[in-house]
């Protein structure tokens, strides 16, 4: 590709991360109707796509096709300099019957992040997210396991993957690190895009008074802002929404597309793709470090990435921000 993405800081870590990360939660993922979203040789593909882009931030997750991401991302890795990479991992949801394969439990974290690392054919991973919370495992026992990881050189950096707004989650463990000494949360993966707003107000606020970066998922709502729906045409049989239960009750609503009306408009004003509007608003805003976007094939990937040549003027940044929430201002 003609373009390299530029590095942008990751504020409590030192580290520099590309300005878009790339997700690689569709390698090896079969849909409910069975359908592969990207197999072995495409996941090669898009990882040449991302790095020829100048791309050096992949986040993956030991769950990602059953270890598959993980193993494919391994592989690849052996052609190229690991250490000019940022690779983030999760852990969380179960991998087995047994009652302690899963949760934030010390047995399934060092487990886990074990098999990720002999996965990913590496000796650590610069960032280790939480996938969720559990509730099941003291907040105070988590950060000392997450610690100790971190001291024996298998985790470089923690953070914190989110469906539902909890900063109350993070203030709680933080401080608990912080009293004891211990690793902090550094990053934090919320969902959000132009239509999912829920992150706005006390989320954001958090993460800007303890200086914490978002690295944000979904930037696309899961396909609905590519602009390929419309308000009357429903889910396409051939898109992947369609395999994924609950989607079109979630997204196919009348204040989405008065949002996504919005992205249109401002697309055909700067002379961009609807996606591509989308993600730029991310990176113009002030408290996105880098979102995360996947795709099924290198076009797809192609046309995300572009998105950094889109310049929004401070009125198209307004507009989308109030798109569906109330004013950004008093989120500033």
């Amino acid at each position: 590709m003609d373009l390299q993405l530029d590095a942008v800081p990751m504020t409590r870590t030192g580290l520099q991360v590309s300005e878009i990360a790339f997700g690689t939660w569709r390698f090896g993922r079969e849909t409910a109707r069975g359908r592969l979203e990207v197999d072995r040789e495409t996941a090669a593909d898009l990882l040449d796509t991302y790095a020829a882009a100048g791309g050096r931030f992949i986040d993956t997750a030991d769950v990602y096709g059953d270890g598959e991401s993980e193993r494919w991302i391994g592989k690849w890795l052996r052609d190229y300099d690991r250490d000019e990479f940022v690779v983030a991992s999760k852990v969380y949801f179960p991998t087995g019957d047994d009652p302690n394969a899963g949760g934030l439990n010390r047995k399934h974290v060092r487990r886990q992040v074990q098999y990720s690392l002999e996965r990913l054919r590496t000796d650590y991973l610069d960032v280790l997210y939480i996938h969720r919370w559990d509730e099941e495992t003291p907040a105070r026992e988590l950060m000392r396991s997450l610690n100790a990881l971190v001291e024996e050189g298998k985790v470089h950096h923690l953070g914190a993957s989110t469906l539902a707004p909890n900063a109350w989650r993070i203030a709680r463990a933080n401080g608990i690190a912080y009293r004891e000494g211990l690793e902090q949360f550094s990053v934090t993966q919320p969902r959000y895009n132009v239509v999912n707003r829920e992150i706005e107000g006390e989320y954001l606020d958090f993460c800007r008074e303890r200086g914490l970066d978002v690295a944000s998922w979904s930037p696309l709502a899961q396909g609905f802002l590519t602009g390929k729906y419309d308000r009357e045409g429903g889910v396409p049989g051939d898109a992947t929404a369609s395999d994924t239960e609950g989607w079109e009750d979630r997204y196919l609503t009348g204040e989405n597309f008065d949002a996504l009306d919005v992205v249109r408009t401002v697309a055909e004003e700067v002379g961009a793709t609807p996606a591509q509007v989308a993600i730029a608003w991310q990176l113009e805003h002030p408290q996105v470090t880098a979102p995360i976007v996947g795709a099924r094939t290198v076009e797809q990937l192609e046309e995300n990435l572009r998105a950094a040549t889109v310049d929004l003027s401070a009125d198209q940044f307004d507009r989308l921000s109030d798109a569906k929430a109330g004013p950004f201002e008093d989120l500033l």
